[in-house]
């Protein structure tokens, strides 16, 4: 299981700053499915596992209620800004879903 530091570096590829915290919750969010490599990674040629993250991320954990070929358009836009990458970290797809959508708050920590 890589470190919360392993996946703020990824992230940096994709955005100009990162909220650490944020990175944090993701982690968190995402629990034991981290520990399976191949549930740590998105495969982003198949159809049914781009499915599971817009109805089991957007949906469910940032509540997005867009249309399903409008929620599509913004997961198809974070895969192609990691395209060259053949093992894309779901931690760093949903980081990048959150701050496209405003949802990074979500994953900071409750005061």
């Amino acid at each position: 299981m890589a470190e919360t530091a392993d996946y703020i570096a990824d992230i940096k590829k994709y955005t100009a700053s990162v909220d650490e915290a944020a990175v944090g919750g993701i982690v968190r969010h995402l629990g034991i499915a981290l520990r399976s490599k191949d549930a740590s990674l998105v495969a982003a040629t198949d159809p049914e596992e781009l499915k599971r993250v817009r109805e089991g991320f957007m949906k469910k954990k940032l509540a997005l209620t867009g249309s399903d070929a409008e929620l599509d358009k913004k997961l198809g836009e974070v895969m192609t800004a990691m395209k060259g990458v053949r093992e894309k970290s779901r931690v760093t797809v949903c980081y990048l879903l959150a701050e496209k959508t405003g949802n990074l708050g979500l994953f900071h920590p409750k005061k």
